[in-house]
């Protein structure tokens, strides 16, 4: 998985731009979009592997596909809620050297070698990102995603973390230290929005697609 650079810059190139077009020929007709986060080893019977089925199946009848990286876990429970509507279920799979194997849930699947291509996508085309509990991996995604709003990189889209008892410790942890050492705003943390039930999620997008212009694009969340 690691290459010699000096042998293989060029071809590197290659590859990545066709990971790039790849990625968009097949998302660009996905139509209105909400990426999952979470970890890959959560079990089909923990909590909020149930509750990623819960709330995918509850985007997807409102007519919002669901994209995630195709894995077990979280990414799993999403996948297959997705499957339960009428929106799409896709997955963004990464070759790793603990190889992922993509999950069975899935309407659309594609594999990416580097991350850095594979996060374009995600952004890209979702309208919201839902962060679910996670390590490393979800932690990237989320601080990412925040670094692209707060600087201006990106339009502004609801980054949702799903579990307050899991998510708080964090938010306070901002609050408590990075804002009075002068690291981070007060209004850096209204990027961030806590919930604890799939009817929140659906709600927070419809009204940021209120405000879009574009609340023609999910039906009635129920």
């Amino acid at each position: 998985m690691i290459e010699d650079l000096r042998k293989t810059e060029t071809w590197r190139v290659f590859r990545i731009q066709s990971e790039l077009v790849e990625g968009f020929e097949n998302l660009y007709n996905l139509g209105p979009a909400v990426t999952v986060f979470g970890s890959s080893r959560l079990s089909e019977d923990s909590y909020y592997y149930k509750q990623a089925f819960e709330m995918a199946k509850l985007l997807s009848e409102a007519g919002i596909s669901v994209i995630t990286g195709g894995g077990p876990g979280i990414m799993e429970g999403a996948n297959k809620g997705a499957q339960m509507g009428k929106g799409k279920s896709v997955g963004l799979n990464i070759e790793i050297p603990l190889e992922q194997i993509a999950n069975k849930y899935q309407d659309l699947t594609l594999s990416f070698r580097y991350f850095f291509v594979r996060k374009l996508m995600f952004i890209k085309y979702a309208l919201g990102f839902v962060i679910f509990p996670g390590g490393f991996g979800t932690m990237d995604e989320l601080f990412e995603a925040a670094t692209l709003v707060q600087t201006g990189k990106i339009a502004s889209f609801p980054i949702i973390l799903y579990g307050s008892d899991y998510w708080k410790g964090l938010i306070e942890w901002m609050k408590n230290t990075l804002i009075p050492r002068g690291t981070l705003r007060n209004e850096d943390l209204e990027l961030f929005h806590i919930v604890d039930k799939p009817l929140e999620v659906c709600m927070l997008l419809k009204e940021h697609l209120k405000v879009l212009g574009l609340s023609s694009l999910i039906e009635k969340c129920k």
